[in-house]
């Protein structure tokens, strides 16, 4: 297949990078000619299965560290001289009532999923703003707009991803860096998979979104693909849903 040039000269940094949706995004980026940096806790797995790519840092590394945000984009920049896009995908998901969500639950999937993607975006933002323009692309959920039983920490961390990149885009225009998060319904995922095991809860969100059926990783990448491209240059603050309309059907 021959591959396109979209995203040549760009350079890409993708956490969660080594499944799921950050794996389907790392792979469509390289295939259009973008540098990337992925960046996962299993940093292994990702050597091994980009071994004969060039153009990829592959970084084993757990983004709640005091210096993780350091470490990542100084990878960037060392490894490939800067930064234009930055997919904040790595993410957690407990599933536990209100009043069975402990303080550490609490505190982890705030880490994860809130405090690094503002920590690591923090210290992307002079890197973009010394190339003149940046993308920035973070994985909230459908469950930033509402509620779920048995989600309280994880839907409330998305709810915060959502405040997060409006305050992100209202803040960085002035240097042309666009920001905006993504909100995936049903998506099998390894971080999904464990829910669609049950028949009940998989039919329940099969049958709720229009499209009639559940959401890859590559619906989820395409995305991402398109916010980062010369097509969503006037695209930002925007929740842009990936559910096959299952958030609009009651």
């Amino acid at each position: 297949m021959m591959l396109t040039t979209g995203f040549k000269g760009k350079i890409a940094l993708v956490t969660g990078a080594a499944s799921g949706i950050g794996l389907a995004v790392v792979q469509k980026f390289l295939a259009q000619g973008a540098e990337v940096v992925a960046v996962d806790l299993l940093g292994t797995g990702l050597k091994e299965k980009f071994a004969n790519h060039d153009n990829i840092i592959c970084l084993e590394q757990d983004i709640t560290t005091e210096d993780a945000a350091y470490v990542i984009i100084d990878c960037a920049h060392r490894g490939f001289g800067g930064l234009d896009i930055l997919v904040n995908n790595a993410g957690i998901c407990v599933g536990q009532t209100f009043e069975e969500t402990s303080d550490e639950t609490w505190d982890r999937i705030m880490a994860v999923n809130v405090t690094a993607m503002f920590k690591i975006t923090r210290r992307a933002v002079p890197l973009m703003k010394e190339r003149g323009a940046g993308r920035i692309i973070n994985i909230g959920s459908i469950m930033s707009e509402m509620a779920g039983p048995g989600l309280c920490a994880y839907g409330t961390s998305k709810h915060a991803v959502a405040g997060l990149t409006k305050s992100m885009a209202v803040d960085l225009g002035c240097y042309n860096i666009t920001a905006n998060y993504i909100q995936p319904g049903a998506i099998i995922t390894g971080l999904s998979e464990e829910f669609f095991k049950d028949p009940e809860f998989r039919a329940y969100w099969t049958k709720k979104a229009p499209i009639g059926r559940l959401g890859e990783a590559s619906d989820v990448a395409n995305a991402i693909i398109f916010l980062a491209s010369e097509a969503g240059e006037f695209i930002s603050g925007a929740g842009l849903n990936v559910d096959g309309g299952a958030i609009i059907n009651f």
